[in-house]
Parts: C-alpha cells; sequence; structure tokens
C-alpha cells in the first residue's frame, strides 16, 4: 500500500500541468537535466500539443532527439525553433545535428550564420573548423580554428583540431606546437598524448614519444590504437619486449587489429623467430587479404631464409605497397622471362636502390645474351658507370622525361624471378661490374700514395632515409677502434652525418670523398685498395660487383639478400659477413673485425717483405749466386 501512494500523489501532481505548456516544458526539462531524455521527449511533444510554437520546447525537443540518435527529428525541430526565433544557440545545434547526419554543407551555412550573428564566441568558430576539415578545406578551416584560439586562447578541442589538420599535412613542428598548447591546458587527455606522440615520433623525438604514449595508455588502457602506437615506438627504441606486451595488448582488445598484427610480425622478425612472425602475417592476411605491406613482409621472410621461389613471385607485390616507386604505366608488355627477346628491344630499369641496382646489374649481360638490345635506365649517379656495363646498348638517366623506343620492358629487380633464380643458379661470377677506367685508377694511386701499409677503405652510414637506418648504420666513434690496427684508412663515406664530421676531423684517416663525383670515381678509388669494410649499403654491392674484398657489417636480423648464419654470400665470393649477435651492438663486430684486420696486415707485411726481398737481390744479383731467376 505504502508503494502505491507515491506514484498515486504523483499522478495527482501531474494532472494541472497537462493543462498548461509552461508546466510541461518546466517537467521535460527536470527529465533532460536528470538524464531523462526519452521522458523529456515525451513532455516537450505533450507541450508542443497545445503550444506548437514554443521555441523553447522546440529547442529542447531537439536537444533530447539528438540525446535519442533521433538525428532527422533533431533538425526537425531545430529548423522550427529557428523559424519562430532565429537565436544563434538554435542555429548552432542545427549546424551541429547537420554535421552528425553527414549533410555537410548546410552544417556549413549553419555554422557560418551562427559566427556571423555571434562573432566574439570561439565556439562557432570551432565548430565551423569541424565542419571544413570533414568538407576536406584544411586551410579554411586551420583560419577558422585560429580565429577560436585567438578568441580563447587555451581553447582545447580547437587546439586539437588544429594540430590533427597540421599533422596531417605533415607540418609536425606546427603540430606540436598545438598539442603543447592544449595539453598546457588540460594535461589528462589521452587523445591528445596520443596525438602528440605520433608527431613526437615523426620529429624522431622518440623517447619523449614513449613517455607521452605511456601516459595515454595509463588514462585510456582500452585504447587499441595506443597500445600499437606505443609499441611501434618502443620497437624503434629497440626495447623489444616491451614493445611486444604493447603489440598483445592491443590485440587483447582488438584481435583484428591489422597495424598491431603486422607490427608484431616485425617484432617477431627482428627476433629472429620468423615462423611466428609469419604466422602473424598469415592471421593479418586473412582478415585483410589485399593488404600489399603484408603480402611484402612476407615476401622478404621468405627470401632471407632461403626461399627463393616464394620470395621473388612475392616481392612482385612491392609496386603496390607505397614504399618505392609507381608501377610503371608503360604500354609495352612486361617481360618476366615469358617469350623470346631476339631481335627486340629491352628497357630494363632500376626500380629501388642503388645498392640493388648494383647487385641486379649482373643479369643485364644474360638478357642481351638472349639476342635483345638493352637499353638500361638508372639513376644519375650511377649511370656513367653502368653504360660501360657488359650487354648494354643505351644507359640513359631514369628521370627522363622522353624514353627510348622499345619493345617490352623488365625492372631490374624483377630479372631474378625472370630467370627463375634459386639460391644455387645465383650467377654469382665476378667481376660482372666494369673494370674502373685505367687513367681514373692511376690518379687515385697517386693521391694515396705509397702503397707501405695495408689499404682499408671505410662507410659507416648509409642513407639516414632507409627504413632500417637505425639498425645498419653506426655512428664514426664506435667504427673507429678499427684505427688502432697499424694501416692506411680511407674513408668511402659520402655526406658523413653533422657528428660524424666533428669525430672525422680528429681521426688518421684519408678523406678524399670530395672527389667522389660519382660511382665511376668511387669504383676506381676501391680497386685501389686491399678490402672494404663498409655497413650494408651501395658500396657493399658495387665493391662485390667489382670482386674486391668486402667485409659487411650486418644488424642482428639482416636484409634479405644476406640469408642467416653464414659467414660468405652466394650473391659476392669476394665478401665476408660480420654479423651482430643477439646483443644486437656493433661493438663485438668491431672487436672481431680489428682481429681480422691485424691478421690481414701481418699478411700484407709478409708478402710486401718478399717482394722487398726480391727486389733488393735484384739491386745486389752480382754479389749473391742465390738470387732468385739470375743464369
Amino acid at each position: 500500500m505504502d508503494r502505491r501512494e507515491p506514484r498515486a500523489a504523483a499522478r495527482k501532481s501531474d494532472k494541472p500541468s497537462r493543462d498548461t505548456s509552461t508546466t510541461l516544458y518546466e517537467a521535460a526539462c527536470a527529465h533532460a537535466q536528470a538524464g531523462r531524455f526519452a521522458d523529456a521527449q515525451i513532455y516537450c511533444e505533450k507541450a508542443l500539443a497545445i503550444e506548437p510554437d514554443q521555441e523553447a520546447a522546440l529547442y529542447l525537443a531537439g536537444l533530447t532527439a539528438m540525446q535519442t540518435g533521433q538525428g532527422d527529428r533533431a533538425i526537425e525541430w531545430f529548423a522550427r525553433a529557428i523559424r519562430q526565433t532565429p537565436k544563434v544557440e538554435y542555429v548552432s545545434a542545427l549546424g551541429i545535428a547537420l554535421h552528425r547526419q553527414g549533410r555537410l554543407h548546410e552544417a556549413l551555412k549553419a555554422f557560418d550564420k551562427a559566427a556571423a550573428i555571434q562573432p566574439e564566441n570561439g565556439v562557432h568558430w570551432k565548430d565551423l573548423g569541424g565542419v571544413l576539415i570533414d568538407l576536406d578545406r584544411p586551410d579554411e578551416a586551420l583560419l577558422s580554428l585560429r580565429r577560436a584560439l585567438d578568441l580563447h586562447p587555451r581553447y582545447v578541442e580547437a587546439a586539437n583540431l588544429s594540430g590533427q589538420i597540421l599533422y596531417r599535412q605533415n607540418r609536425f613542428q606546427d603540430a606540436l606546437e598545438a598539442f603543447n598548447l592544449s595539453l598546457d591546458a588540460s594535461s589528462n587527455q589521452a587523445d591528445a598524448l596520443h596525438m602528440r606522440a605520433l608527431v613526437l615520433q615523426d620529429l624522431g623525438r622518440l623517447e619523449e614519444a614513449a613517455a607521452d604514449g605511456l601516459r595515454s595508455q595509463t588514462l585510456d588502457p582500452a585504447n587499441a590504437d595506443t597500445h600499437n602506437n606505443l609499441g611501434y615506438v618502443l620497437h624503434k627504441l629497440s626495447r623489444y619486449d616491451e614493445s611486444l606486451v604493447c603489440y598483445e595488448r592491443a590485440l587483447s582488445l582488438r584481435p583484428d587489429h591489422i597495424p598491431a598484427l603486422k607490427n608484431k610480425a616485425d617484432l617477431l622478425a627482428d627476433f629472429l623467430r620468423f615462423d611466428e612472425a609469419m604466422a602473424c602475417h598469415r592471421t593479418a592476411e586473412a582478415i585483410a587479404p589485399n593488404d600489399p605491406i603484408i603480402k611484402w613482409n612476407m615476401a622478404l621472410i621468405h627470401m632471407v631464409t632461403g626461399d627463393f621461389e616464394a620470395g621473388w613471385v612475392g616481392r612482385e607485390i612491392r609496386w603496390k605497397t607505397g614504399l618505392g616507386m609507381a608501377e610503371p604505366n608503360f604500354s609495352q608488355p612486361l617481360w618476366l622471362g615469358n617469350g623470346s627477346l631476339r631481335d627486340k628491344t629491352i628497357l630494363i630499369f632500376a626500380d629501388e636502390g642503388i645498392g640493388d641496382c648494383f647487385q641486379f646489374a649482373r643479369y643485364v649481360p644474360m638478357v642481351a645474351d638472349l639476342g635483345a638490345e638493352v637499353i638500361l635506365a638508372v639513376q644519375d649517379s650511377a649511370r656513367p658507370f653502368l653504360s660501360r656495363l657488359s650487354g648494354v646498348a643505351e644507359c640513359i638517366s631514369k628521370s627522363e622525361a622522353v624514353l627510348p623506343n622499345f619493345d617490352v620492358h623488365c625492372s631490374m629487380s624483377s630479372l631474378p624471378l625472370a630467370f627463375k633464380t634459386e639460391l644455387e643458379t645465383i650467377p654469382a661470377s665476378v667481376p660482372y661490374l666494369p673494370a674502373p677506367l685505367p687513367g681514373r685508377k692511376d690518379e687515385w694511386e697517386s693521391h694515396l700514395g705509397t702503397h707501405d701499409r695495408l689499404r682499408v677503405g671505410l662507410v659507416w652510414s648509409g642513407n639516414p632515409r632507409h627504413s632500417n637506418d637505425r639498425n645498419r648504420s653506426l655512428p664514426l666513434r664506435v667504427l673507429a677502434k678499427l684505427l688502432n690496427v697499424d694501416a692506411q684508412f680511407v674513408s668511402l663515406q659520402k655526406d658523413p652525418r653533422v657528428i660524424d664530421k666533428q669525430v672525422l676531423i680528429g681521426l688518421d684517416m684519408l678523406d678524399m670523398t670530395e672527389k667522389l663525383s660519382d660511382f665511376e670515381e668511387t669504383a676506381a678509388l676501391i680497386s685501389c685498395l686491399d678490402v672494404v669494410v663498409t655497413v650494408d649499403t651501395s658500396v657493399a654491392h658495387l665493391a662485390g660487383g667489382l670482386g674486391c674484398p668486402v667485409w659487411i657489417l650486418l644488424p642482428y636480423r639482416p636484409d634479405f639478400r644476406w640469408l642467416l648464419g653464414r659467414e660468405d654470400s652466394p650473391w659476392y665470393p669476394t665478401a665476408r659477413l660480420f654479423r651482430q649477435d643477439e646483443r644486437r651492438d656493433y661493438a663485438s663486430v668491431i672487436d672481431r673485425i680489428c682481429d681480422e684486420l691485424a691478421a690481414e696486415r701481418e699478411t700484407f707485411e709478409l708478402l710486401r717483405g718478399s717482394d722487398l726481398s726480391e727486389t733488393e737481390q735484384i739491386g745486389h744479383n752480382t754479389k749473391s749466386p742465390h738470387f732468385r731467376g739470375s743464369s
């Protein structure tokens, strides 16, 4: 009985409100403030049944409709309220409803009108900027958001939207300033911290990016993207175990999170756990069967583990990855070993880096031997040198706007596929690259001076834009330990980094790299040296293709062409491979090379001593009946 009495009392007190639109509206407001939006909407409709043009009830009906997911009805209520009185809050609410329903151009008009009515209110400029973003008008959006920030300098939403636009435009420093402003105003924003971490990552400030990612992760542990992106940064920082934990957290939240699956696979490959990495890629491939990056990464695993048959085929996906040059749009057909080349002209073009160009140049004479006339298109710095490659009828720059006539085409990196290259059938006869021009070699000999010490060429870093540069390059200060060996060291390092230039000044190393204007010069200099010690970069392939002794420093996870666990290379008979162990540092690698160089120096000295002894005997052959070769 007691439980029924309050409801009876409520019914009694409700009765007068059915007769007054104002009372009904007030009841609707009470329900809305309590979060009972469906009830609020019912009372609004009752009020409007009595007084159809009551603008406050129309506006509240629109707000409650938005809260209950009735976007179209919300637009209708707001439009009716505006017809009664075009108050700025009504116009702004209409813009928000239109924006949510994807009616962007109409929303733009509403926000524009709100900003015109009340230009001193930054909210309207922020809303205008938001819809301009969705209309893909970023520059106009930035202007609107800038106006909002001028009016309210600590406007968090406007700053975050600005940062997102600037980030998409690759204006990372400007984006950083926007997110700094936002986080200074409100420090515990998981999304803003996440975005600032991405910006810092692109600025190369990885430690700061990791710190922001960790804070974002703490604030919003249910965000799979945060775990994945933090894992990526920690991976780059070589914090491998922490990175793996992040990827696994992301996947526990979203098992179908493709970026996390790909990143986890890449990390497992860095552990040389290729079977697990491949399983991870296959899971991702089942979810996203057309993702070219997944197929590309699987191809690289096939290659490094020696499965060339699957690897060469898989690498053909590279055109669609966005990682290199765009797929050529030639009207002439592609040649991949199919069909005769007799009396045909084939365009062979460099499609990857210069190192790849030198590695796969070995196939060009093989193509010519099939009866083809070969036009070779390569990088400018390699063109003078490779124009002398056997089998090349014409060598042009790959940037040529107008190409000569040709019948078929093939990229250099596709030649191993065209010749169905297996591990056992690699064409490894060296030298296959052109012999250095005698005049240039003589010139370098004169620069180097008397050959009375072991001559060692050094390269310690590659292209800083290479995706794996952090693992394959090393600072000169680490390599400098080699200079303790009594030898003549010669820098082959083009464009040393600023920090390395400072170290180079204080070292006993001959540096004439300013004279290395192209690879013709580099090849001539290499031919004057006893051994080249280099990281995995184009010089390694140049020296190997010239048949010169080359010692290559490799990271723990090597590039596909160096395979696994071997000290020699099936591609280059004169190469020796010095690999990092699981510690992933070059210090132990340098120690091994120091020992090997010391041994080479001793051999050089012994051979030189024999030569000197012979020379001395020639000079005194009248005194020595034991002179070799005397009559």
